[in-house]
C-alpha cells in the first residue's frame, strides 16, 4: 500500500508500452512480455545494481525507484561529473566481464538490412538530405563485422544509468539485454554527449584496446536506426532529435 502519493508521472509512453511513477515505484507495462521475460532474466544475472523488483502481475512489473538522478539527458548537456561518467564506464567493463546471457543478438545480416531499411526511408520520405544519409550510413557500415560477444544492456542512453556521490546507483531498461558487441554500449552511452567520451574510456579501462573509430560509427548507426521509430511513437519532428543533429555533425 502506498501512502502521501500526490500524483502520478508518466515516464514513458507509447504504443508498445509505458511505464509510470507512483510515489516511490514505477509500474512498467508492456504488450510483449518476451521484453519483460529478458528484462528479468537480464537483471538477475547482471553484476551492476539494477532496480528492486517489488512484483510482477503480467502486463505490469512494479520496480523501486534507484536513488540518485540520471547521469543526464540525450537533448542536453550533462552536469554529472567527470567521476560519475568513469564510474559508468566501470560499471559497463563489469557487466561486460560477465558470463553471457542465453539471449542471442541481431545477426550482422539482420543489421545490415535494418540499416539499408531505415537508410531508405529516410531519403524516400525527405528527412535528411540524401549526402548525410550517405555520409553516416558509409561511416556505420564499418559495425558490420566480426566481434567477440559480451553481455550487452544493448539500450544504455544516458537516462538508463542512476548515479549519486560519483557513482553508479542502478541501471534501468534492460529489456534489449543480449550478447553483443560491447562497443555499441559504450556508443549508445555517449551519443550526443562526445565530450565524455574519454571519462567513459577512463572507466572502462586502459587495459582494453578501443576502437574509437567503431564506437563513432556505431553512433551513426544508432542514430540512423532510431529516426522513424521516434518519429512513428510521437516523439516530435525528426529536426528536433539529438539523433538528427548526431548525423548532420559526423564529418
Amino acid at each position: 500500500m502506498m501512502a502521501d502519493v500526490d500524483q502520478i508521472q508518466v515516464v514513458v509512453a507509447h504504443s508498445e508500452r509505458a511505464t509510470v511513477r507512483v510515489g516511490d515505484i514505477f509500474l512498467k507495462i508492456d504488450t510483449d512480455q518476451a521484453r519483460t521475460d529478458v528484462e528479468v532474466e537480464a537483471m538477475a544475472m547482471a553484476p551492476v545494481p539494477t532496480p528492486k523488483i517489488l512484483w510482477r502481475r503480467p502486463p505490469v512489473l512494479a520496480l523501486a525507484a534507484l536513488p540518485g538522478q540520471a547521469l543526464g539527458r540525450l537533448e542536453t548537456p550533462s552536469t554529472a561529473s567527470a567521476a560519475a561518467w568513469a564510474a559508468a564506464g566501470a560499471s559497463i567493463r563489469t557487466l561486460h566481464d560477465a558470463p553471457l546471457p542465453p539471449r542471442p543478438g541481431p545477426s550482422l545480416d539482420e543489421l545490415a538490412s535494418q540499416l539499408a531499411d531505415e537508410c531508405d526511408w529516410l531519403v524516400a520520405n525527405d528527412v535528411l538530405p540524401v549526402e548525410v544519409v550517405t555520409r553516416n550510413r558509409r561511416l556505420a557500415e564499418a559495425v558490420l563485422r566480426p566481434w567477440t560477444d559480451v553481455f550487452i544492456h544493448g539500450d544504455l542512453q544516458i537516462t538508463h544509468v542512476f548515479v549519486e556521490d560519483d557513482e553508479v546507483t542502478g541501471i534501468i531498461d534492460w529489456s534489449e539485454a543480449s550478447q553483443g558487441d560491447g562497443l555499441y554500449d559504450l556508443a549508445t552511452l555517449t551519443l550526443a554527449h562526445e565530450e565524455h567520451l574519454d571519462d567513459v574510456i577512463a572507466g572502462y579501462g586502459a587495459d582494453v584496446d578501443l576502437d574509437l573509430d567503431l564506437i563513432r560509427a556505431w553512433w551513426s548507426f544508432r542514430s540512423l536506426v532510431a529516426i522513424r521509430w521516434l518519429a512513428e511513437n510521437g516523439y516530435g519532428s525528426p529536426e528536433t532529435f539529438p539523433e538528427v543533429a548526431v548525423l548532420r555533425s559526423r564529418p
